[in-house]
């Protein structure tokens, strides 16, 4: 969603942004860089965090990584060459396992002969994915997405052929790693972060709060201008996974109010109860909209695609689409406030209970 209530969030460093291999400082040893995206939504914001060592050396820690692609490996070396101060990467952090995040980590490993930190599940589902496609594309992509009412054979037959895709962006994740955990707190340099796990838009997606420095790396979790994309995907075609991001991002407002928050997409920004508070009506709205479609005659998450998304989709825009229509439509069903039924075509469609 584009955030109707933009001037309610204050942006510290206005309409200035790093130029693609460049990096800015955003706060005391924090540094941001953005490399590109071949999507509608075009760009990843990445992060520098000063560091030390076990044996005092000095150097970096980097948070995600961008997608595996010959421009964002360009664009970190030219970040190597002039944004490091002459220094090394002493680890990767990794927030999720979804392609733009996680996709050069085993390359940045290797670079710099350094550990992966990420959470035990996302680097499961990381390497699990990078080595088939399930979830991501191929033939049980499309049969779950004709279940819920997607019947464009062009589109069915496109997501058939995404047979590859996340691995096309995440060949490969290193063989081992450092685990982050909810709660767990880290040194970085001079500056202790605390891990916060979340979830509904993957496994466990873990953020990072310095308190010191009022600075949370909010990951997916929290972004200023769109809502977070939370689906339901064939590898888990009952999830219920709305009310856990509902629950996760209102946990974030224990934060104090005037954090900065570096998100993945977009700018960095304050206001972060003010943006959660948006959060929760939009989804709110969006699940009343729902509801009130499936009182008008049984209801698919095809069905629903117009009532939620006002715009036309792209193929990508549309397989989010359908798995977070699939996710309100759940999250509808898990509060007794309809039922599904599949049809003589194989459809699951949703009605109102009694």
């Amino acid at each position: 969603m584009s955030n109707p209530h933009e001037s309610q969030l204050n942006y510290p460093l206005g309409d200035r942004l790093p130029a693609f291999g460049e990096v800015i400082e955003v706060a005391p040893g924090v540094r941001w860089l953005r490399t590109g995206l071949p999507f509608a939504l075009d760009h990843i914001n990445l992060w520098l965090l000063r560091d030390r060592d076990g044996a005092g050396r000095e150097g970096w820690a980097i948070v995600d990584c961008g997608i595996a692609a010959d421009a964002t490996r360009a664009a970190w070396e030219q970040v190597f060459a002039s944004g490091l101060d002459g220094l090394p990467v002493l680890r990767v952090l990794v927030t999720h396992m979804h392609p733009d995040h996680i996709g050069l980590a085993d390359w940045l490993c290797e670079r710099w002969n350094c550990r992966l930190w990420v959470s035990a599940t996302d680097w499961n589902a990381a390497r699990m994915a990078s080595q088939q496609t399930t979830g991501y594309g191929g033939d049980s992509a499309a049969r779950f997405f004709a279940s819920h009412g997607l019947t464009d054979p062009d589109a069915l037959d496109k997501v058939r052929a995404r047979r590859n895709y996340y691995a096309s962006m995440v060949p490969s994740v290193p063989g081992a790693f450092r685990r982050l955990m909810d709660g767990q707190r880290i040194r970085i340099g001079d500056v202790e972060w605390q891990a916060i796990a979340g979830y509904g838009h993957a496994p466990e997606h873990i953020a990072l709060f310095a308190p010191s420095l009022e600075v949370l790396i909010s990951g997916d979790m929290v972004l200023p201008r769109i809502s977070t994309n939370v689906s339901v995907i064939d590898l888990e075609p009952e999830a219920d996974p709305l009310p856990l991001y509902l629950e996760s991002i209102s946990r974030l407002t224990a934060l104090p109010a005037d954090t900065l928050v570096l998100p993945s997409h977009g700018k960095p920004f304050k206001g972060l109860h003010e943006r959660i508070a948006q959060l929760l009506a939009h989804h709110d709205e969006r699940l009343a909209e729902a509801l009130a479609a499936c009182a008008e005659r049984p209801t698919s998450a095809a069905d629903l695609l117009p009532v939620l998304f006002k715009r036309t989709l792209d193929l990508h825009q549309t397989t989010f689409a359908m798995g977070e229509a699939i996710a309100h439509l759940h999250a509808l069903q898990s509060q007794g406030r309809v039922r599904a039924e599949a049809g003589a075509d194989g459809v699951w469609r949703f009605s109102p209970l009694a």
